[in-house]
């Protein structure tokens, strides 16, 4: 869609939506359009994906947008058959203005559930008023906004496809109260939220032996293949495994926060697998379901589910280094993580050793500090049951024994003391520069595990672990420097070129050497 962007403002580039080029891709039902706009129909008051089944409007009866929010906050009303709340990339941007995309992943948590436009700013470390000025800039639309239309499009999806109580839905969605979600759900949809569940068509296949299932949409193509492949040589036993149908199975574990009154943490189990017309199915058990948002957020941090496939392969894929890779890859995905600090620990364990012996110490120290899940199932003894510990666990935790060095003990306690007196040090929203410098701050921490850690748990597509042995090896006589390896100073040479991809690079790299 490089026809629907603009000249550089302020050195970024602003999306502008050519309404030639939107309308063609309506009138096609272009799938590679599908999530980055929407169609608002005047004489209708609905917005639609690019995708509906629908008759075709004429062009001047459409108004086009770039995201739902933006479409909600101009008063149109969802469509009930192509529904916009499954459209890929609904949560994020494909945008590069690093703000703006710090702060939806803060408020794909719930950042602005129950707090102020200004907390989000203060967080982010902007004026609120900057904080408007780039959203409307970039989106159109207010912070407000965005949270609202996740608030309401969630909870439209757990209407129509779950069984969870109208409370539990409320809650689940960020509402925080029944009548607020009634009355939202009777603004936007002209219908009670018993009236939309009594509509729905759910289909046999998406009923779950789990607690809930729902069905997560990804950009495509998707390399599920390739992503799945660097999980597997990763899995933590005890905590996480590939099934023998190929799914991504894992416990789950969400530290409560300051402001939740009753400080009981989330636990449970996922299931994630590909579903066969595209997209994802997580299979989800939980102790609590006012954290969905979350979870479902962390679920679409892994599977890194609004990447732009097509621009990083137009960027990365004329490159004399990686061209073959790209060709080899479409689709390609960084993998992301649960938990920033599970990551974090697993980064440490795996400073200069294999990856096979950073997933045994992994699973050592699991063992003797993780909390056991459930009474184990005789059926399945292999099933992921234990919850990776904490900071607290691991900043007063024996580590000894272990097989870790003295040095590799006391950088994992300093990490663990540091997330526990600072919890914004591995926030999903960090600002990925700034977290990088407070983590090499730390002991024992240097530049290829900061920029591991970005690349993975703060989503940085430009991240880089220039100095990562495997890249070096993958890079091997196939440059200016002769039949050897590249030094890193001669592998951040040639990088260069690939920002702001450079994340995905290291994962062509990484998978295909």
């Amino acid at each position: 869609m490089t026809d629907s962007i603009s000249p550089m403002t302020d050195g970024i580039p602003v999306p502008i939506l050519d309404p030639e080029t939107c309308y063609r891709a309506l009138s096609s039902r272009d799938v590679r359009f599908d999530g980055r706009f929407f169609t608002c129909v005047t004489t209708t008051g609905i917005f639609c994906r690019p995708i509906c089944p629908a008759r075709t409007p004429a062009a001047d009866h459409c108004h086009f947008v770039r995201g739902a929010a933006e479409a909600l906050a101009a008063g149109y009303r969802p469509c009930l058959r192509c529904r916009p709340e499954t459209a890929p990339g609904l949560g994020g941007w494909l945008g590069t203005e690093a703000t703006v995309n710090r702060a939806l992943r803060l408020i794909a948590e719930g950042a602005l559930d129950g707090a102020s436009t200004d907390d989000l700013a203060g967080r982010l470390g902007v004026g609120e008023r900057h904080l408007r000025r780039l959203f409307r800039r970039h989106l159109g639309t207010s912070p407000g906004a965005v949270a609202r239309a996740r608030r309401l499009l969630l909870a439209k999806a757990l209407l129509t496809d779950t069984d969870l109580p109208l409370t539990e839905v409320a809650l689940a969605s960020g509402f925080g109260g029944l009548r607020r979600f009634q009355a939202a759900i009777q603004e936007t949809y002209g219908r009670s939220p018993g009236g939309l569940r009594r509509a729905k068509t759910r289909a046999k296949q998406t009923e779950s032996t789990a607690g809930l299932r729902l069905r997560l949409t990804a950009t495509e193509p998707h390399d599920w293949e390739a992503l799945r492949g660097f999980l597997a040589t990763r899995t933590i036993p005890g905590v996480e495994r590939i099934t023998e149908a190929g799914a991504y199975e894992r416990t789950l574990s969400l530290r409560p926060t300051e402001d939740r009154g009753d400080m009981s943490p989330t636990e449970g189990r996922v299931i994630l697998s590909r579903e066969s017309t595209g997209g994802f199915w997580a299979d989800l058990t939980l102790n609590r379901w006012d954290t969905l948002s979350k979870v479902l957020a962390r679920f679409h941090g892994l599977l890194d589910l609004g990447a732009d496939p097509e621009a990083i392969a137009a960027h990365l894929g004329g490159d004399p280094h990686l061209a073959s890779r790209v060709a080899a890859h479409p689709g390609l995905r960084v993998p992301g993580c649960w938990d920033p600090f599970e990551l974090a620990v697993r980064a440490v364990l795996g400073q200069q050793i294999s990856v096979a012996g950073a997933t045994t110490l992994a699973g050592r120290l699991v063992a003797r500090l993780g909390k056991r899940l459930e009474e184990e199932d005789e059926n399945d003894p292999d099933r992921p049951n234990l919850l990776f510990p904490g900071p607290e666990a691991l900043a007063g935790g024996d580590l000894s024994d272990l097989g870790l060095t003295t040095g590799r003990m006391r950088t994992l306690s300093s990490l663990a003391r540091a997330v526990l007196e600072d919890p914004s040090l591995l926030e999903p929203g960090a600002d990925p520069r700034a977290a990088r410098a407070r983590l090499e701050s730390l002991p024992g921490i240097g530049p290829w595990t900061a920029h591991y850690i970005a690349l993975r748990a703060f989503r940085d597509p430009d991240a880089f672990p220039v100095g990562d042995l495997g890249l070096l090896r993958a890079l091997e006589g196939q440059g200016s420097w002769g039949p050897g390896r590249p030094s890193p100073k001669q592998l951040a040479a040639v990088a260069e070129t690939w920002r702001p991809w450079r994340a995905y690079a290291a994962l062509y790299l990484w998978i295909d050497p």
